[in-house]
């Protein structure tokens, strides 16, 4: 609270500097301030953090193709979870190699992560190109009967 009151205090004194009642109000906001209670906001719901022991990871098969038609390169991944933890859905996520901290950042590859409980997260380095995600040029399917996540995307051209 004393930190935000000089800070708000700062603040009106730099803009208002060449007003005289400036350091009068801004000593009156401060008074304010401290006279106040501070809020108390509401305690947020906390979600239940599950934890689970890691299992090692999943099995994978990946096959580059290209599109006969266009031309267009696409990756296509097939991952096997079958230990995977009841209720769990596979996710997956881009992250661009700045983001990472295994290899020292090259701009021309991205990652492309895939997380599962009780599986370990496993990574592929792509060429980092742009991802079409037009009408049937990217999709994933989650397979419960086989446990398998099956993901395809292009990339531009």
């Amino acid at each position: 609270s004393a930190k935000y009151t000089t800070y708000m205090v700062c603040i009106l004194y730099k803009y208002h500097k060449h007003s005289f009642n400036a350091p009068c109000r801004g000593r009156r906001l401060a008074k304010e301030a401290s006279e106040t209670p501070s809020q108390i906001l509401p305690e947020r719901p906390k979600a239940d953090v599950k934890k689970f022991v890691k299992i090692g990871r999943p099995g994978y098969k990946v096959t580059k193709q290209r599109d006969p038609e266009n031309g267009q390169h696409s990756l296509f991944f097939q991952i096997d979870y079958p230990e995977i933890a009841e209720g769990i859905c596979p996710r997956h996520r881009f992250m661009s190699a700045y983001e990472q901290r295994i290899e020292p950042p090259d701009r021309s590859w991205q990652y492309l992560l895939f997380a599962a409980e009780p599986y370990e997260t496993i990574s592929f380095k792509i060429p980092s190109r742009e991802v079409d995600k037009g009408e049937g040029k990217f999709w994933t399917e989650w397979n419960k009967d086989t446990k398998q996540f099956f993901m395809q995307f292009h990339f531009k051209r």
